[in-house]
């Protein structure tokens, strides 16, 4: 019985060991992560050398656009489990929040409702110099909310027909506009929600909405492919991104995104340190008056 409850334990922690053991490799990678962007990789490519290296890459993107003053808008669509988190936080991870941020908007509020569809997602959008990465966005309303009856036909009808007009609009005004699709097949999401449902750490990501959604697969698939029949322009096209397998999505998706934005190598320059102010005989309050966090590790 101990050695069972050992292993469910060791289950539990997986993802929080594996993603930590990640983060660490990467910056061991860091070091030579500065070799030319445009490369194929080889066929015995790591993954952790892989990702390394586009890291670097999103930081000298991230220069670039704020040095620029470009607006980009990163949207991230798709089956539930399919992986865009996993892809976002990869992203983000190596960026400044404050240049780079995460629009998840919740479910809308009653005065939301009230207001024209598009209007709580264009407050997230960026000002110059600035990259918004939208778990989820307005396509809400081609998907869930058509599926699930939370807007009325003419609603859906009205945003097919107006949606590829305001993301026009969009990129008139000097926004980068990138969408993509993450497709994972029914029975890797079924692995995925299996797992999730096992394990406490990834439960949260198991929204009741998800788990209805599984009553809905044919109609969700066939909401896609309307989606993508009235919003799939040569503006604003989508990018379908594999996403059975997850390394390799976050690979291909990363690299796709530095390909979308022609940036220049801005790495940022290493800074001197200039020597610490001098002691000049100031006496500090003893430690005895300072509230420590108890020592338990």
């Amino acid at each position: 019985m101990q050695k069972k409850r050992k292993s469910v334990s060791a289950e539990k922690s997986g993802e929080v060991v594996a993603d930590a053991e990640e983060s660490i490799a990467v910056e061991q990678y860091w070091h030579s992560a500065g070799r030319a962007k445009l490369r194929k990789p080889p066929k015995n490519y790591k993954y952790i050398e892989e990702i390394a290296h586009l890291q670097f890459e999103l930081i000298k993107l991230q220069e670039w656009v704020r040095l620029k003053g470009l607006k980009v808008v990163v949207i991230f669509e798709g089956r539930d489990a399919a992986g865009k988190g996993g892809v976002i936080k990869r992203i983000t991870e190596s960026l400044n929040p404050r240049i780079c941020r995460v629009a998840a908007l919740a479910t809308p509020t009653e005065k939301e409702r009230g207001q024209w569809y598009f209007q709580r997602y264009a407050a997230h959008l960026p000002a110059r110099g600035e990259i918004v990465l939208f778990d989820r966005s307005w396509y809400n309303r081609a998907g869930v909310e058509h599926v699930m009856g939370f807007c009325t036909k003419d609603e859906y009808d009205e945003f097919l027909r107006s949606a590829p007009l305001f993301e026009e609009m969009l990129v008139r005004s000097g926004v980068f506009l990138i969408k993509y699709w993450f497709s994972v097949s029914d029975e890797e999401q079924e692995k995925r929600f299996q797992d999730r449902m096992r394990s406490p750490i990834k439960r949260w990501k198991l929204s009741p909405m998800d788990i209805e959604s599984r009553k809905h697969w044919v109609e969700y698939s066939k909401a896609k492919d309307i989606m993508f029949a009235k919003t799939d322009t040569t503006l604003t096209p989508w990018f379908v991104v594999d996403a059975d397998d997850k390394r390799k999505a976050r690979l291909n998706c990363i690299a796709h995104v530095l390909q979308q934005i022609p940036y220049t190598d801005l790495t940022p320059i290493e800074i001197e340190l200039p020597p610490r102010q001098p002691d000049a005989g100031y006496k500090r309050p003893k430690i005895s008056t300072l509230h420590f966090v108890p020592k338990i590790y």
